[in-house]
């Protein structure tokens, strides 16, 4: 599992370019798979000013289906951040930035959200510039454990975004011929399918996880990400629970109500290459993996693209 610590801010006080690493080793070793990152990153980019309100992050995010925007310059499109469904969870469920709710707003979530998104946003952050090559933005995404970095020109204008799952697609042909088992994440946290969104907020935080299997008996019933609290409050849901506006009151609500049944699972015996498949055609970025029943690990998105760089 794809274990997130800390916000997707990293040490430097600018935009930082590429890892220099390096050229990257890949097992697959196909020369075909080499050459600029502007050949797989996503050049319709959603970019957003940072006086855009959090609630308008949220809505753009559910609308799109995007788990990060980038922040820039309304005029010169220049970069000045990026903010992720993570950083929203954090807001709502008793993270970094929910200080904001509770001391800044006397706990009152209306009031909140509609900060404008400067005051959560990541603003030291690592970008790849479009001539630069996919081996390094691979280093890059693998090295800060990001799930996407922004594309920019010379003059550090957003041009497009990179992420895992642009990666999965591109090399999911030629995977290497491994099994699941030898790259999933075994360190789970599981809640059961009665918790509260809250107790499911709490857990992504302290243990960084973007993703919670659900548990019925020790048996894989759901599973809840960060996506998926954020089209809580993109989608308006979140207000109809709302009677005297307190973030409290709005995530103490049956995490059923959010969570997605509909799963796509796998033994540890199977081939790496239908992950990458079954992720690739579900537009999903996890699949658990399950041994009589039990959930006993998860393969995502961002173990896949490890799997391609040699340590």
């Amino acid at each position: 599992m794809n274990r997130q610590n800390k916000p997707e801010r990293h040490d430097s006080r600018f935009v930082k370019r590429s890892l220099d690493r390096g050229p990257v080793e890949f097992k697959t070793r196909i020369p075909e798979k080499r050459g600029r990152v502007e050949k797989i990153g996503k050049k319709d980019v959603v970019t957003v000013p940072r006086s855009m309100t959090i609630i308008g992050a949220a809505k753009s995010m559910t609308e799109y289906g995007f788990r990060r925007l980038p922040v820039a310059d309304p005029g010169t499109k220049k970069l000045e951040g990026i903010i992720t469904s993570m950083d929203i969870v954090r807001l709502l469920g008793g993270g970094d930035y929910y200080q904001l709710i509770k001391k800044s707003h006397s706990g009152n979530l209306y009031s909140a959200i509609n900060e404008g998104i400067r005051e959560i946003m990541n603003k030291e952050i690592y970008a790849i510039e479009n001539d630069d090559s996919i081996e390094n933005a691979i280093t890059t995404i693998v090295s800060t454990g990001t799930g996407g970095v922004p594309i920019v020109d010379k003059r550090n204008r957003v041009v497009g975004i990179i992420t895992e799952r642009d990666i999965v697609n591109y090399i999911s042909g030629v995977i290497a011929p491994s099994r699941v088992r030898e790259h999933m994440s075994r360190e789970l946290v599981t809640k059961k399918v009665d918790s509260r969104i809250i107790d499911v907020t709490k857990a992504m935080i302290e243990e960084g996880f973007r993703r919670i299997p659900l548990v019925s008996n020790g048996e894989l019933v759901g599973i809840v990400t960060a996506t998926d609290i954020v089209k809580y409050l993109g989608s308006g849901n979140i207000f109809e629970k709302l009677k005297t506006g307190d973030v409290e009151e709005a995530l103490d609500i049956g995490i059923e109500e959010i969570m997605s049944r509909d799963l796509v699972t796998l033994n540890k015996d199977a081939v790496l290459s239908e992950a990458a498949k079954l992720m690739t055609e579900n537009n999903i970025g996890s699949i658990p993996i399950l041994e009589d029943g039990l959930v006993v690990g998860l393969i995502t998105e961002h173990d896949l693209v490890k799997s391609i760089v040699e340590e």
